[in-house]
């Protein structure tokens, strides 16, 4: 009987805290006090309103460099940690197929521009005053052709020469007049300017050729890449001998610019009311016991978005939206190194 008794208490005993457990009300967590696992926010005399967990930054966003076009990467010309300008050359791509067909394109052009500066031109000086010579060389021998044919009639109406006779200085006269008709004709024809149909043949050729090597230079100038920014060379993720492909890129290397520090941290959706640009922060990191780094709340993310940053708790919930906010931090703060976790303290 007193073992039943006991096994019926501890029964009623465990229901309770059962349905104390399950029932009883539940007090809101903040899952933005939360910091990065090690650190403790400083709620200094209560003017921190929150915590999140947050990234350092450089003071750009850091810029995934690639190349505009495929091919296998001929050479990396800096270095990791490597200061480096904008429109500095910092790689190129293996392009010499298109260096090969670049002078066949230009000795291309030129010929169609030389032609079409003949075509415009015209004939040359010689050949007009040999054109001219032999118009009145044809004349010349027509006239000497119809007086023959003169003489001939007279001749063969006073029956000194036979008909044959003058039907053959008829036919030479004839020959003459057509020689002379031709050789009038193809002066005109030296002389004249160019048909406008040619003209425009030859414009449209010459600027097809010319449009070749502007795609041909542009496509070489796109087998050296330049800096985008002005910064400092993160790391150099391929090497040379490697592809390039822009169906599926892979960046060749990251810049930023680390003269200051920025961090970015992630506020939870309960919590987004209780920021605001101007807001002063203090950031805190495990690595820097004892230091900490002020700033000011620069730019709020205008959507929501996924965490990013993990604080290792396993009790925080990854499955809220957070809003990115971005605080820029003084100067003492460039000793962070980037990507470092940290936890940011928002003032009231």
């Amino acid at each position: 009987m007193r073992k039943t008794f006991t096994r019926i208490f501890v029964g009623v005993i465990g229901f309770i805290t059962t349905a104390f457990v399950v029932y009883a009300p539940v007090t809101p967590s903040k899952a933005s006090i939360r910091p990065v696992e090690g650190l403790e926010p400083r709620l200094q005399g209560g003017t921190v309103s929150l915590a999140s967990p947050g990234r350092i930054e450089g003071k750009s966003d850091t810029v995934e460099v690639g190349a505009a076009v495929d091919g296998v990467i001929q050479s990396i010309l800096v270095k990791e940690g490597q200061q480096v300008n904008r429109g500095q050359v910092i790689a190129s791509i293996d392009c010499r197929d298109l260096q090969s067909m670049l002078p066949v394109a230009r000795a291309e052009a030129e010929s169609l521009r030389q032609a079409r500066e003949r075509l415009l031109r015209g004939s040359r000086k010689e050949e007009r005053e040999a054109s001219a010579q032999r118009t009145i060389a044809a004349k010349a021998v027509l006239a000497q052709t119809i007086a023959h044919l003169d003489r001939s009639k007279k001749l063969s109406d006073s029956e000194a020469i036979s008909r044959a006779s003058y039907d053959e200085a008829r036919r030479d006269q004839s020959v003459a007049a057509a020689e002379y008709e031709r050789a009038q004709r193809n002066e005109e024809l030296v002389n004249a300017g160019p048909l406008t149909e040619e003209v425009a043949k030859a414009t449209a050729d010459l600027n097809a050729a010319e449009s070749r090597i502007t795609y041909a230079e542009e496509r070489l100038g796109k087998c050296v890449v330049r800096a985008p920014i002005t910064g400092t060379v993160l790391r150099v993720l391929l090497r040379e001998g490697e592809s390039f492909a822009l169906v599926a890129p892979r960046p060749l290397l990251t810049v930023a610019d680390t003269t200051g520090r920025r961090v970015r941290a992630e506020v939870d959706e309960r919590d987004v009311a209780k920021v605001h640009v101007g807001q002063q922060v203090l950031i805190t990191s495990a690595a820097y016991s004892g230091q900490h780094f002020s700033g000011t709340v620069t730019r709020l993310s205008s959507v929501m978005g996924r965490k990013s940053v993990l604080t290792g708790d396993p009790a925080d919930k990854s499955d809220r939206d957070v809003l990115e906010v971005t605080a820029q931090l003084e100067p003492g703060a460039t000793a962070l190194p980037l990507g470092l976790r940290v936890t940011v303290e928002f003032g009231k």
